[in-house]
């Protein structure tokens, strides 16, 4: 499998981030690690091995992207407000120079985005954002209710930032290009929260899939046993 390791400049974060990239073509997928993890999260915990066929193929390439959670919703040490402020900064690093991007780089405009836990919170906040740059969103246990993090704050960048608060005031139409995962398990410490949004998105009449496995808890087995099921039905 073709691995690159690339320090990411941001301009936008005045800092280098780490991207890891698995393959030499394919349909674009982007990843996110679980709280706190780096770039390599994926790859070290068997996720990026569980599709090495498809990669090795050309089916697909995967990006996987570090996070700023210490700074924003694990940065304990700030005020809530800054916390906000940097994770609506890392979403713009997002949209306007990550994404673009791997655009350029697979020559395509929409792409896969993903993740396993608060990785799917952060896949699926750019993804009901930025429906246009989205072809597919795999959400894995994801937790999609920031308000936890954030002591009772609240103002319109964390209103932006939840799903479950922006979401019901969504125009439904411009996800209809858009195929949807929600995955969990009858042993995830998440279910309830895909349940919830499940719930949200069928409100809405935006066509979505709910997947329940059985018997296996919120971790890295139940994640890479999900992971090329989703990948095969979408690519």
């Amino acid at each position: 499998m073709q691995e690159k390791h690339t320090s990411f400049y941001s301009h936008i974060l005045g800092r280098d981030l780490e991207l890891m990239t698995y393959g030499h073509w394919g349909v674009p997928i982007l990843l996110f690690p679980t709280s706190m993890g780096d770039a390599h999260q994926n790859k070290n915990f068997g996720l990026i091995d569980s599709i090495a066929d498809k990669i090795d193929r050309g089916d697909v390439k995967i990006y996987c992207i570090e996070t700023i959670d210490g700074e924003s919703f694990y940065g304990k040490h700030l005020a809530p407000k800054i916390r906000v402020s940097n994770y609506v900064r890392y979403c713009k690093f997002l949209k306007e120079e990550l994404v673009p991007f791997i655009q350029r780089d697979s020559d395509t405009h929409r792409i896969g985005i993903g993740g396993c836990s608060f990785g799917a919170y952060h896949a699926t906040n750019f993804a009901f954002k930025n429906p246009d740059m989205v072809e597919f969103l795999i959400a894995m246990s994801g937790s999609f209710n920031i308000r936890n993090f954030l002591d009772g704050y609240f103002d319109d960048d964390v209103y932006f930032n939840n799903p479950v608060d922006f979401m019901p005031n969504a125009e439904s139409w411009i996800f209809n290009h858009m195929k949807i995962v929600l995955g969990t398990s009858d042993w995830d410490i998440c279910r309830e929260d895909n349940i919830n949004l499940s719930r949200l998105l069928g409100d809405k009449q935006i066509n979505h899939w709910y997947d329940e496995k059985k018997w296996i808890a919120h971790d890295w087995p139940l994640w890479n046993t999900m992971f090329p099921e989703y990948v095969d039905a979408f690519v």
